[in-house]
C-alpha cells in the first residue's frame, strides 16, 4: 500500500514539474527577439550604419514592419497564419516587426523602444523587406535607446 502511495506522489511530482517547465519554455520568436536585442544593444558607439543581417543572430528570409494601428487580422493575413498572442500597436512610437523563415515566424518585436532599449524603424509604405533589398540602417542613439532607422 505504501509503495502505491509513493508512486502516486512521484507521478504527481513529475507531472507538476513537466507543467512548470512547459510554462517557462519560451517560444522561438521570443528567444530570437532577446538575441536580437542583445545584438542591437552591443553595437559599438562608433558604428553609424549597419546591415540588418549583421544584427539578426537567426536565419530569416522576409521581415514585415507594420504601421501603427495595423489590425491583428491584417498582420495574420499578411504573415499567412495566426501564431501566439500578438497585440495591436496603440501609438506611432511602437514597433511591430515580424521576421519569417520559410513562411514561419522566427522573431517578433513588439512594443516601445524606450521599454526594450532598442527600436527598428522602416520606411512606412513598404511593409516588407527580403534579403535582396537594401538592408542598411542608420544607427542612432537617444538617451538609453539604440535605434536602427531606414
Amino acid at each position: 500500500m505504501k509503495s502505491k502511495k509513493t508512486l502516486v506522489i512521484i507521478a504527481f511530482g513529475i507531472t507538476c514539474i513537466a507543467i512548470i517547465i512547459n510554462l517557462l519554455k519560451k517560444d522561438l520568436w521570443d528567444v530570437n527577439e532577446e538575441l536580437l536585442k542583445e545584438e542591437v544593444l552591443s553595437i559599438g558607439h562608433s558604428v553609424e550604419t549597419i546591415n540588418l543581417l549583421d544584427v539578426t543572430p537567426f536565419d530569416w528570409d522576409v521581415v514585415y514592419s507594420f504601421e501603427p494601428y495595423t489590425p491583428k487580422d491584417t498582420i495574420y493575413e499578411t504573415v499567412g497564419y495566426k501564431w501566439g498572442t500578438i497585440s495591436e500597436t496603440v501609438n506611432e512610437g511602437m514597433n511591430q516587426i515580424v521576421f519569417l523563415k520559410d513562411g514561419k515566424v522566427v522573431c517578433y518585436l513588439y512594443g516601445y523602444p524606450e521599454n526594450s532599449g532598442y527600436g527598428i524603424s522602416f520606411k512606412y509604405g513598404s511593409n516588407m523587406l527580403n534579403v535582396k533589398n537594401d538592408l542598411s540602417f542608420q544607427v542612432e542613439r537617444s538617451d538609453s535607446v539604440v535605434y536602427l532607422r531606414k
